[in-house]
Formats: structure tokens, sequence, C-alpha cells
């Protein structure tokens, strides 16, 4: 019988595997069941560490989404309110005596927040507001259209002689030059900063000529037209002796129409200077020396000193949140580039 073997049995050996059998450590014979298998616990970490990765992403993800969420939020918050720390309030927050600011600030076009429409319609509240004692129009313009520059200077003699006890007085604080002295010109008397920038009296017209490079590069232009002068200062063909001399008489109606403005505007508190009208421009205090400016001030001390009404109510016509975004995100100067290379060569006061 097998359980009368001996001891050094060939059976009781290491590694006996009986005939046509297994061996006990190949069959599980005595093997823990809890035991796992190194190949068994690696793919289970992996499985595990995989879940644990995707809650994480799943997590960040969550949190970036609630971050834009709230970066947005905070962006049409910041759009919609000013937040300059001033002391102006807005319309309808004041019922007492107060000087009335409206401000140009940048170019001054059509499409944009200087626009004639805009600024003469808060011109109007303010001078309307029998609460205010005296209106400040605040100016930082390069110039822009002599077109809206005209229109603004227009309404402010209109409403001089419509609110005679009602002055209005310009504060300049960075640039007040071309267009933006045009208008300027209209009011009783313009206060600058003794390092602001003041005058440009001209007006120019700009563009390209690309002929010569588009010989280079072999490009035909094939322009045509109804009317010879339908292509006038095209910058793809060449200018033309006649077509110059006609935008330079054009050029000069305008500049005679801007010095006429100016000299009704300041009469003669102007200096006898040659180079006054002929584009140049000046520090704020060499302009009160030439009679471009009546002296030095701020927004705060000409409505404490001169308005005497030191509270400010600004009746300034804001953006809306459309064109506020747009112009956050650079909008207005792609287009204007856009528009440039479209229409062609415009007239400015710059």
């Amino acid at each position: 019988m097998a359980d009368s073997l001996p001891p050094d049995s060939p059976r009781s050996e290491p590694g006996f595997t009986p005939p046509g059998g297994r061996s006990p450590q190949a069959s599980g014979a005595g093997r823990d069941p809890h035991e796992v298998k190194p190949w068994e616990r690696e793919m289970l970490e992996k499985v595990l560490m995989a879940g644990i990765r995707e809650q994480r992403a799943a997590r960040r993800w969550k949190i970036f989404f609630r971050l834009l969420i709230l970066a947005i939020i905070a962006f049409a918050v910041w759009s919609i309110f000013d937040f300059d720390g001033g002391s102006t309030t807005s319309v309808g927050s004041t019922t007492g005596k107060h000087t009335a600011l409206v401000t140009l600030n940048g170019e001054i076009s059509a499409d944009g927040q200087a626009s004639a429409q805009k600024i003469n319609a808060a011109l109007e509240s303010a001078f309307e507001d029998k609460s205010a004692a005296g209106v400040i129009l605040r100016i930082n313009s390069p110039g822009g259209s002599p077109v809206q520059a005209g229109m603004i200077y227009d309404d402010i003699a209109r409403l001089r002689a419509k609110y005679p006890k009602k002055p209005i007085y310009v504060v300049v604080e960075e640039m007040c030059a071309s267009g933006g002295y045009y208008v300027a010109a209209a009011a009783d008397k313009i206060y600058v900063d003794k390092a602001s920038i003041v005058g440009s009296i001209g007006v120019l017209m700009d563009g390209f000529g690309f002929t010569g490079l588009m010989d280079k590069l072999g490009v035909e232009r094939r322009l045509l037209t109804a009317g010879r002068n339908k292509g006038f200062l095209d910058p793809f063909s060449p200018q033309t002796d006649q077509q110059k001399t006609y935008a330079l008489d054009m050029l000069e109606q305008v500049h005679q129409q801007f010095i006429t403005a100016v000299k009704k505007g300041r009469g003669d508190r102007l200096k006898d200077d040659p180079d006054l009208f002929s584009g140049l421009f000046w520090t704020g205090q060499r302009s009160v020396e030439l009679g471009l400016a009546d002296g030095l001030g701020t927004v705060d001390s000409v409505a404490r000193d001169v308005v005497k009404a030191p509270d400010l109510v600004d009746y300034t016509v804001k953006e809306n949140l459309p064109e506020r975004m747009a112009r956050r995100f650079g909008a207005a100067v792609g287009a204007a580039a856009m528009k440039t290379m479209l229409m062609g060569t415009a007239v400015t006061m710059k």
C-alpha cells in the first residue's frame, strides 16, 4: 500500500510528480484562498489609479469651469460700471448745486464713444439741468473727423447762446490736438496742465501707394470706373498731379474752416505767431502764452475755484455692454483698420 512506502521513497521527495498527476503546488493544494498573486495586485493597482486620475481630472475641469463663469460675471460687472475711484457722481444721484461733467475721450469719429451724437446729447442734458452751475468738458483726444468736431463745436455755440448764464469750460488732461482743439475753441475758457499737448491746428489726408511694389511682384491692377475721377487717390494706381492738386485744395478749405472756428472762439486772446496755424503743437504752459489756453487747472480745481460748485455730476453718455466689451478686446482697432482698407483715404484732424 502507498502508506507503507518508506520515508526515503521518491514519492516523498520535493518536486515529485506522480505518474499522470500534478504536483500539490501546481494543483493549488494547500494554497491560502485569500492570497493575491503579484500580477493580480498590479492589475488592481492600475485600475484604482486610473479611477483616481479620472476623478482628479473631473474635479479640475469642474473648478476650471466655475472659475471661468466667475471671471465672465466679474468682467460683465466691470464692463457695466466704472470703478475710477473718483469723486464724480452719476446723473440723478444729487439734486443740489453742482458742476456738470462731460468727457470727450479718444478719437472723434461717428461710430466711436467721442461721436457728435453722444457728446452733444450729454452737453444738452448738462445745460438743461437747472442745478448745474456750469459745465466742464474734459478732453483727452488726438483729433479725428473734422465733420464730427465741427458738429460738436456748433452745438456748443448753440447751447451757449441758449443758456447765456451757464458757462462751459474745457479742461485738457493729456492731449487736446487737432479736432480735439477744434471742439475746445468753442468753450468760454480752456484750462490745461503745464505738460498737456495742445494745438496741431491742421488737416491731413493720409494713405499708401503700392504701385512700385506691384510692379516688382508683377501684379497688374485692374480698376474699372464710370467717371474719370471715381478712382481718385486709389492706393494701387499712380497718383496724378491733378489728383494731388485737387486734394491739397480740399485740405486747404477744411484748414481754413478750422482756423476760422479757432479765431471766432478765442478772439483777441490769440497771440500773433506765424506758427500758430501751421500744425505744430505745444505744451500746456506754452499754449497759455500763445493764447490757445487760458490757464492751468484740473477738473476738480475748475469746479471748485471757477464754477464755485465742487460737487461733480457726470453726464457723459456711457457705452452699453457690447460696445464696452468690443472696445476692451480691441475690436474697434480691427474695425478701423478694415474700414480704412475698404473705404480708402479719409480726411482727419490729427
